[in-house]
């Protein structure tokens, strides 16, 4: 509950980007593998600067 108005940091917002976008990807590959490789590429470039902020 105290949390509640607590913002989330940097690496916090790239962690949940990365994440998301690798669900998107995995849900992509049955369909449209595609979108899901640039979904991937996404998400790697996200990691990327996950690892330069740490």
């Amino acid at each position: 509950m105290f949390g509640l108005f607590k913002k989330k940091s940097e690496k916090e917002k790239l962690q949940s980007e990365y994440e998301k976008l690798l669900k998107e990807s995995h849900s992509l590959s049955t369909t449209n593998r595609k979108m899901s490789d640039q979904k991937a590429y996404e998400a790697e470039e996200v990691m990327k600067k996950l690892e330069k902020l740490s």
